[in-house]
């Protein structure tokens, strides 16, 4: 696909008057998630760039990075960004607690208790968009939103969201505080939110942020792409190049416009440590495609035969179809 100056269009996420950049940015691998961490300086110098070319919203956790590195990492962004046109998204409720073992928190203690310090690191006196990155099976999701609200009212925090949440508890988080998106994993490869989450959002005024929109990538060390789940899933992203050259673009990026023909409340967040990555992304938003080359698209990577878990062992157990919390 040849260079040209693309637009990054706004779109609404939710329905509770949030406004984003229709591509966003996760910025969790600039720590190192499936790659040797960046410097402060050249994830700075990353960030700044992928603002200048039109995305204003930023993925980050605090759970990324070693000592909440990407939170402190973006924080030192931002002070070279006009803030009131970044819209920042931070998450809470994954401790990493040996390697890659996790375990989950949501008590309204700990979201305060993690509000405080993300502000802290972030350098910032309020966050945009705070998501409860894994659901807390142990605590009524009454409680854990409760808290979130009370940020809400303080400032603290604009919008709310979930991650990885299944539909009872998206509805009754819903009844407490409107949630404004659930990020989730979509793409070619995962497709299991269609039948039921991504209806019961649109139902809700509920947005879809989509991470790991690319898979993961094709190559990185994920259950997906290791052994013999390599073997079978090379039979699918050969059919995607295939179809990426019928298309004049890469298969990155008819796998990214895939998902923006999916609506305009699903924004994905890909992220990348090189800037021709990202480049290559943004071509993504100028494919066009009909019904008809979606339904080839999906057809070339049947959801049901892609070989492997999307989630790390340790947290499988924590997947949106296991998501539910107790009775309040």
């Amino acid at each position: 696909m040849e260079k040209t100056q693309i637009q990054v269009p706004r779109v609404k996420l939710g329905s509770q008057g949030l406004e984003v950049s229709r591509l966003g940015f996760g910025c969790g691998g600039l720590s190192g998630i499936y790659n040797a961490p960046l410097s402060h300086e050249d994830g700075c110098s990353i960030i700044k760039e992928v603002f200048n070319k039109g995305v204003t919203l930023f993925d980050t956790s605090d759970l990324y990075g070693d000592n909440h590195d990407n939170e402190i990492m973006i924080g030192k962004a931002l002070k070279e960004l006009p803030r009131e046109k970044v819209q920042l998204a931070t998450k809470f409720g994954i401790l990493r607690s040996d390697g890659m073992m996790f375990e989950v928190k949501g008590t309204p203690k700990y979201v305060r208790e993690c509000c405080e310090a993300s502000l802290k690191r972030l350098d910032v006196k309020y966050i945009d968009f705070y998501y409860q990155h894994r659901v807390d099976t142990s605590v009524p999701i009454e409680d854990t939103m409760g808290e979130l609200k009370k940020l809400v009212n303080e400032g603290k925090i604009k919008y709310i969201g979930l991650s990885e949440a299944n539909a009872d508890t998206i509805k009754r988080a819903h009844a407490v505080h409107p949630i404004t998106a659930l990020q989730m994993e979509y793409s070619l490869w995962t497709r299991d939110i269609e039948e039921e989450i991504i209806p019961l959002c649109r139902e809700l005024g509920i947005g879809i942020v989509a991470y790991s929109p690319l898979g993961h990538g094709f190559f990185a060390m994920h259950p997906r792409f290791t052994g013999e789940n390599l073997e079978k899933n090379k039979l699918f992203y050969k059919r995607l190049d295939d179809l990426a050259s019928k298309h004049a673009c890469t298969p990155s990026q008819l796998a990214l416009a895939w998902l923006f023909h999916q609506g305009n409340d699903i924004i994905p967040i890909p992220g990348t440590t090189k800037l021709r990555n990202f480049e290559n992304n943004l071509g993504s938003l100028i494919v066009k495609l009909t019904d008809e080359d979606l339904r080839e698209i999906s057809e070339a990577v049947p959801v049901y035969e892609v070989a492997g878990e999307r989630e790390y062992d340790s947290l499988s157990k924590y997947a949106w179809k296991f998501a539910t919390t107790p009775s309040k």
